[in-house]
């Protein structure tokens, strides 16, 4: 082939490649698709056949410019071209010399760039150096074929006979799966030493890196079968992983590290040390490993030590308490002596107190403010309709998505070991073929044993006897006398009016305007209206109605605002009907006037106390007995021994005797949808039937609790205290109760004890004295 002859300077058509080097001495080809890149081929071939090719800087730029192009690159013999189907044009190049661009002559159509070529430096190939630098370069090169078997091995054969060493170097340069910027670094170099003795040490760091290659490959093939793809993939990271020297202990290390800066009690660590043992011979995608993950994180997230010091100033806990709660006594009182003795004696186990009491009367709230007074995290559980015993316990970790149970899980959340615990809701708890929740709180809820309470999931002792736990019922009749026997009773009976008052006034219809967005200058609720709503709009043993109709005050009034923004909307007992509608209660009493046959008992339900009317119808008849009002049996069972106490008195009390053969007597209960049972109203039923029988009235302003025997004795009742609100409410004047009830009379509000006459009686006689006109 006729070689042309060149100046050192020359001006040539330039090719910008994408992700290509081309050197000296080699031949390669590559596609063309760029419309300017097609132009300077063009050109190129009508001139001479001579082309300038250098590199990219950016290989993703569309048109680069002068300064995105390698500023040394290799002058080109066009070869072949061959044009490829969708305007591509395949080109075969013979790299001739090196050049540097000097100046870029044009930028359109095509590039066209003014080149200096680089002369053959004076480095002499027949030295015994040049040799040994040669027969390394061969040597090494060979060494990486053995590793890579993409090379091509005639040309490995040729490489033997090459005696020029800068021809030698390009060529291997050329011919190896180098980084980009390596072999443009080996095409910048003029020096032939320089560039041959840079290749060489590029050549013997890709033989370790393939020789490392190689080794991983090795041993990941003794341990796998070939077809298991997947497991495959996993040992080959493993075993990277090995040689790095971050191999599958890292994460047991890690869990090492977490847990010994917990200072856990032996036994759990024990415990965990068993688990990452097994951790740490398991697979990564072994489902038993993200179990033991997901216990070894419990744990971890657990406050074992985790403490806070308690607020044991008493008059600071009695502001808190008093701040958010109007009334609630009792509870206070049992609050500060236990602060009490907590400070004297600077360690004592956490109570267990149950306040019960009907819906609304701030059961739940307080024990916020508890924890608030004392300086502890608080924890609430809801405990309504829980009916399995796992949810307490947490389930074994032997079942697929097991967790621990809620006692975990709110110390978790508290994130201290003594916080203040409530159990809400205890008496909603429920049974079933699952197991018995109560009865996995049985340990829980006693001082003696939750030193070692053990949750299911977590398989080891927890110290729960920092804890103060505090219970909150509606009623004890449904929760089991075993759990009733743990905890320390406290009754939160329902609120009086001037304590719904108080409570409105100072608590609720503040906290309204805040949600409602009002201000005390926008809307202004005066007394009268606070005791309007108490009144006529509500009927409850809490707060929890009359906070929602003062809303509904405040609703109306944001509308008469948001109509007319200067309004200044004033709510008095005047126009009060405006903003709630017609009074649903009035102040009547539970009767108008004396009448025979109808007496006002009074009754206990969960909201609080009621009046209930009872009246007794005498007929001429056959002696049927009729009872009706949705009667439970323990009341029919009532009203059967008050007919037998009035059969065997009928002489002294001026009774037909024979009037259980002469007359049908017809019992009635009204607010007959109502059910309703208890033995309280067995004097009550007794003194109507002796009113009906007698033709005597009765006074409407007595009302009368108690149980009555056939011999009429008049036994205690509970309730004493809702019981004679709701009397007080209704206007009543005097009230029966059992005489072994007079103990409780002290415990009884002020403003009942001021305006009601309380008569204990021993027996129907001292009730019909009281009742009888």
């Amino acid at each position: 082939m006729e070689q042309t002859v060149m100046k050192e300077t020359a001006t040539l058509p330039m090719l910008a490649l994408r992700g290509m080097v081309v050197f000296p001495n080699t031949l390669i080809h590559f596609d063309v698709v760029r419309e300017k890149s097609l132009l300077a081929l063009e050109n190129a071939m009508v001139n001479k056949q001579l082309i300038f090719v250098s590199m990219q800087t950016d290989p993703t730029i569309e048109n680069p410019k002068p300064a995105d192009i390698e500023n040394v690159g290799t002058i080109c013999k066009i070869s072949q071209v061959v044009k490829m189907p969708n305007n591509t044009v395949r080109v075969l190049v013979e790299g001739l010399k090196r050049a540097k661009i000097y100046d870029v002559a044009r930028v359109k159509p095509y590039f066209v760039a003014v080149v200096d070529e680089v002369e053959k430096d004076d480095y002499d190939d027949t030295t015994i150096e040049s040799e040994a630098l040669r027969r390394k370069l061969v040597d090494e090169f060979m060494n990486y074929c053995d590793y890579n078997n993409r090379v091509n091995s005639d040309f490995v054969v040729s490489l033997e006979n090459v005696e020029d060493t800068a021809r030698l170097a390009d060529s291997i340069a050329s011919n190896m799966p180098l980084k980009l910027l390596d072999k443009q670094k080996i095409l910048n170099i003029e020096s032939t030493k320089e560039r041959a003795e840079t290749l060489l040490e590029l050549l013997i760091r890709e033989i370790q890196i393939a020789e490392v290659d190689t080794n991983i490959d090795r041993k990941v093939k003794k341990n796998i079968d070939k077809n298991q793809r997947e497991y495959f993939l996993r040992e080959q990271l493993k075993v990277i992983h090995e040689e790095l020297g971050d191999d599958s202990e890292f994460e047991v290390e890690e869990y090492k590290s977490k847990l010994k800066k917990l200072d856990l009690p032996q036994n759990v660590v024990e415990k965990c040390e068993k688990e990452l043992a097994r951790l740490s011979k398991m697979s990564v995608n072994n489902p038993d490993a993200n179990v033991i993950r997901t216990y070894l994180e419990w744990i971890c997230d657990l406050p074992w030590n985790n403490f806070t010091k308690d607020t044991l100033e008493i008059s600071n806990a009695k502001e808190v308490l008093d701040r958010d709660h109007y009334g609630l006594k009792e509870v206070k009182e049992r609050i500060m002596e236990y602060l009490a003795v907590k400070k004297i004696t600077s360690s004592m186990a956490g109570p267990i107190l149950c306040l019960v009491g009907p819906p609304g009367v701030g059961k739940t709230s307080i024990a916020k403010s508890i924890a608030e007074s004392m300086g502890r995290s608080y924890a609430r559980i809801s405990l309504g309709g829980i009916r399995d015993e796992a949810d307490i316990r947490g389930h074994r970790r032997t079942y697929i998505g097991s967790m621990p149970g809620r006692i975990i899980t709110a110390l978790k959340q508290a994130g201290t070991n003594n916080p203040l615990m409530l159990f809400d809701e205890i008496d909603k708890m429920a049974s079933d073929y699952r197991g018995d929740p109560a009865a996995a709180l049985l340990e829980v809820l006693d001082s003696e044993q939750n030193t070692k309470f053990r949750d299911h999931f977590m398989e080891v002792d927890f110290d729960l006897s920092n804890v103060l736990f505090i219970a909150t019922a509606n009623t004890l009749d449904t929760i089991p006398r075993p759990l009733l026997d743990r905890m320390e009773i406290i009754e939160i009976p329902g609120y009086t009016s001037e304590e719904k008052f108080q409570i409105a006034k100072n608590h609720l219809l503040s906290k309204q305007l805040k949600n409602h967005g009002l201000t005390k200058k926008q809307v202004s609720v005066s007394d009268t209206a606070i005791k309007g709503i108490i009144a006529h709009y509500t009927k409850e043993a809490g707060v929890r109605a009359l906070e929602r109709k003062i809303a509904n005050v405040l609703r109306k009034s944001a509308l008469k605002i948001v109509d007319a923004p200067e309004t200044q909307v004033k709510i008095t007992g005047k126009n009060l009907e405006e903003f709630l509608g017609k009074e649903i209660f009035s102040d009547e009493f539970a009767s108008k006037k004396d009448e025979v046959g109808v007496v006002c008992g009074l009754a206990w339900t969960q909201v609080g106390g009621d009046t209930l009317s009872i009246e007794v119808n005498v007929m001429d008849g056959t002696g049927n007995l009729e009872l009706t009002g949705q009667l439970g049996d323990v009341m029919k069972e009532s009203a059967k021994a008050a007919v037998s106490y009035v059969r065997s008195e009928s002489d002294k009390l001026g009774i037909d005797s024979e009037f259980y053969k002469k007359y049908d007597i017809h019992i009635h209960v009204p607010e007959g949808a109502t059910p309703k049972d208890g033995p309280s109203a067995g004097i009550t039923i007794a003194t109507a039937l002796v009113s009906a029988l007698s033709q005597r009235a009765v006074n409407h302003k007595v009302a009368m609790t108690g149980e009555i025997t056939i011999r009429g004795r008049v036994l205690p009742i509970g309730g004493l205290r809702e019981k004679t609100l709701a009397a007080y409410q209704a206007g009543i004047k005097t009230v029966v109760i059992p005489f072994e009830n007079k103990k409780d009379i002290d415990e009884l509000e002020n403003v009942v004890k001021e305006n009601i006459d309380i008569i204990p009686a021993r027996n129907m006689n001292d009730v019909l004295k009281v009742a009888l006109v």
